[in-house]
């Protein structure tokens, strides 16, 4: 409490409010309990605790915080004594220093003014831009030391970037494949078609067994697919949800650290104001009143820097997950895939020997043999030339096989009239495939289409950075998630402010 005779000053609280209390620290081995001290004689009538250092007695004990009013030490009152005063008290003290203090009971959220949201815009541009660009600028890139992040951030966007041309090309391969098995089973039923209308038994016979060899063929292929899903399903999880998750949380780091600078740079140039008055010898009304906004930033310099020092443990910790499963699954899962293919080749190769030799078969290719009784079933229209060619060859009868090689023979189309039961299987069958393409992410594969290289790749990725603190500081962004949502909704109370 101040003296009659100093009713020139009193306390300006700026609404809030503050509690007498009392803590015992022991001192370290350095004589000191760890804390730095602001205010005094003869500007400020209070003195106030500027930082509890990290790892200190009083960082331990826990009770101290920035921004709080110290009272006495000892027991002896420090009221009209300077910091240099207090600080030897301390340190003249025994083992155990008694400190009474008032605790500052204040939100962090008073302390977010226009200033301090403005700063922080400041600091997510200047991030973005080079050192040669800023300094063109004249803009100061404020820089934390040792931040080992950067490269781990940088090692991060190169395995995404791996992992997104993996899956890109697998899934692209994979499509390829079922187009391929798509194809075996339409040259299987075509031969089915046709062995199911031969009249020569034994052409029919092979027909047939050529036809099912073809249709096996896409079934085996099918259950390979359906075999390397999971393959698909982890490695899309890695990518998907695990790299961005970690991502997620590297924003908020960096959301965190842009809010620490920025209390960190509103605390210098309080500090610079206050000795720019204190040099011309000319009263501050903050000061002499208290100094309750400089305390009030003070803490929440504190409180921004605690969660700074989380959410980087939270980072490193995430990464070191993520390299740890990146080298642990990658390999699993890339031998899995192998193996699969090296199955599918396998058996295919076995299905191949037990096949019995089929060709060549001989087969009189007279026109009357196509002439069925149902008419959906029509033999292709022929031109001209090869109807003349075809009335020079009437009488004889083909080879058809290796001799016929070098003979083009308009093949007839087939169209063979199904029943329900059929036609019901084959739309069962169909959804089935729709669905596994579906499940797997196949659906939407264009192998037409040029597929994303790692350059493109990495262009992408620099557009996205380069437009992230904007849109995440206008809360453009749709929130999917619970780190999302709250990110957003910090920043979304930071643009109503901005914007009024």
């Amino acid at each position: 409490m101040l003296t009659d005779d100093d009713d020139f000053f009193y306390e300006d609280k700026m609404g809030m409010t503050v509690t007498t209390s009392s803590v015992v620290i022991n001192k370290d081995q350095s004589n000191l309990i760890g804390i730095s001290i602001g205010g005094g004689a003869p500007m400020c009538p209070c003195l106030y605790i500027v930082q509890v250092f990290d790892g200190t007695p009083a960082a331990r004990e826990g009770s101290l915080q920035s921004g709080d009013e110290l009272l006495a030490v000892n027991s002896v009152s420090v009221k009209g004594k300077t910091k240099v005063e207090v600080a030897k008290m301390i340190q003249t003290a025994s083992e155990q220093v008694i400190v009474h203090f008032n605790k500052l009971h204040a939100d962090p959220e008073q302390g977010k003014s226009l200033d301090i949201i403005l700063k922080k815009l400041k600091h997510r541009i200047v991030d973005n831009l080079s050192s040669n660009t800023a300094d063109t600028l004249g803009l100061s890139r404020a820089i934390l030391c040792n931040d080992s992040l950067v490269k781990r951030l940088e090692e991060l966007e190169g395995t995404e970037l791996m992992y997104k041309g993996l899956v890109e090309h697998a899934r692209r391969m994979l499509k390829a494949y079922y187009d391929l098995l798509q194809t075996y089973k339409s040259f299987g039923d075509c031969f089915t078609q046709i062995s199911a209308h031969e009249p020569q038994q034994r052409a029919s016979e092979a027909f047939r067994t050529f036809g099912e060899f073809h249709r096996s063929l896409e079934k085996d292929g099918l259950a390979i697919i359906k075999q390397i899903k999971p393959v698909l399903a982890d490695l899309g999880t890695y990518l998907n949800k695990a790299i961005p998750d970690t991502k997620l949380t590297v924003r908020r780091y960096a959301d965190a650290k842009f809010t620490y600078l920025s209390y960190c740079l509103k605390v210098k140039e309080m500090d610079d104001e206050e000795h720019g008055f204190a040099a011309l010898q000319e009263p501050l009304y903050r000061v002499e009143t208290g100094n309750y906004e400089y305390r009030l930033i003070l803490r929440c310099r504190q409180d921004a820097r605690s969660k700074f020092a989380k959410l980087r443990t939270d980072v490193l910790e995430k990464m070191e997950l993520l390299e740890c499963k990146h080298a642990m699954d990658l390999n699993k899962q890339l031998r899995s895939l192998l193996e699969s293919l090296a199955e599918l080749h396998k058996s295919l190769v076995e299905r191949l020997d037990t096949l019995p030799p089929l060709f060549p078969i001989e087969v009189d290719f007279k026109e009357t043999d196509f002439q069925y009784k149902s008419s959906t079933l029509k033999p292709q229209e022929l031109d001209e030339d090869e109807l003349e060619a075809n009335a020079q060859r009437r009488s004889h009868n083909v080879i058809y096989g290796r001799e016929a090689a070098t003979v083009e023979q308009p093949a007839p189309i087939v169209n063979v009239a199904t029943s329900s039961c059929p036609a019901a299987a084959a739309a069962s069958n169909a959804n089935e495939n729709e669905t596994l393409l579906k499940e797997l992410g196949l659906h939407d594969v264009d192998l037409l289409s040029n597929p994303q290289t790692i350059s493109n790749q990495k262009d992408s990725i620099s557009a996205q950075n380069d437009g992230y603190d904007f849109d995440l500081f206008l809360n453009q962004a749709n929130a999917t998630t619970s780190l999302e949502r709250d990110l957003m909704s910090a920043n979304a109370s930071e643009t109503d402010l901005l914007l009024q």
